[in-house]
């Protein structure tokens, strides 16, 4: 499956440049509840890949992030810290190719030329810039940030937490059935338990 359904018109040449010049595998992949993406290197062959249900804004800037992965392990190897200076150089300059209104919608913008003078290891990782993008996915996923606080609620695997007070970044809840505390990312996706 191509990446060109995944991505603004717009991006598509510079994209496949990129991809031509590296000669990186491109994997659409089912959606991963760890990441977004990622970069491996499978003997001499450089694979990027990115989840398939990303909006196509999260989609170019994840995909844009993999592929400085890429750029920086064909210069210099595994020499380098995964997301250290060298990558964060590169990720920002390919970025700058795409901080125009021709390939993000104003909002996301905003966020994104901040996001983007020191880049996280993660696009999720930045509250404000995963908040941005949210607003473009085609599903709207009820989030632990929705929710006041003494709510009960549950995660996609059962279990069952009632919310707390924010700390300095993540939501302080209580599992009911153990008493464990545990800390949540705002953006964690939950369900109201009735």
């Amino acid at each position: 499956m191509t990446f060109h359904s995944f991505v603004p018109d717009k991006s598509i040449d510079l994209l496949q440049c990129w991809v031509d010049e590296l000669n990186v595998t491109v994997v659409v992949s089912n959606p991963r509840k760890t990441k977004l993406g990622d970069f491996k290197v499978r003997g001499n062959k450089l694979i990027v890949s990115v989840n398939n249900n990303l909006n196509k804004y999260a989609f170019l800037i994840t995909f844009t992030h993999e592929l400085a992965h890429a750029f920086v392990f064909k210069k210099h190897t595994n020499s380098l810290k995964p997301h250290g200076n060298s990558w964060r150089l590169t990720f920002k300059s390919m970025m700058l190719n795409f901080l125009t209104p021709d390939y993000f919608p104003e909002d996301i913008l905003k966020v994104l030329s901040n996001h983007i003078i020191i880049p996280k290891a993660s696009t999720f990782s930045d509250v404000e810039l995963s908040k941005v993008l949210r607003n473009y996915d085609s599903r709207n996923a009820l989030t632990i940030s929705d929710l006041l606080e003494g709510v009960i609620f549950k995660l996609s695997n059962g279990k069952v937490f009632e919310k707390g007070i924010k700390l300095r970044k993540r939501f302080k809840c209580i599992e009911i059935k153990t008493n464990k505390v545990y800390l949540f990312h705002p953006l964690a996706e939950v369900e109201i338990v009735q």
